[in-house]
């Protein structure tokens, strides 16, 4: 997980659902449109959100988990650089 992992997950979470364009356009992530939607696509690997289609994501229980110190992903950090 990356700190930009957990401001998407805080920015869907807050606005009930989130896509590339609307989290590089808030300006709540300062990465790039592309690095967003990579990020997207891997937390939703991990379940943490669901990909509804047309680029729009919502947050699970599990996302919400992590966000709360819930659930430990367990994740290497050497991993979430790609």
């Amino acid at each position: 997980m990356t700190i930009w992992d957990d401001r998407i997950l805080e920015y869907i979470r807050a606005e009930g659902s989130g896509s590339p364009t609307e989290l590089e356009e808030s300006g709540y992530v300062r990465v790039s449109k592309s690095q967003i939607s990579r990020r997207l696509r891997k937390l939703a690997d991990h379940e943490l959100l669901t990909h509804l289609g047309n680029g729009v994501y919502v947050i699970t229980e599990s996302g919400e988990e992590y966000l709360e110190g819930e659930l430990d992903t367990g994740e290497d950090s050497a991993e979430t650089s790609e």
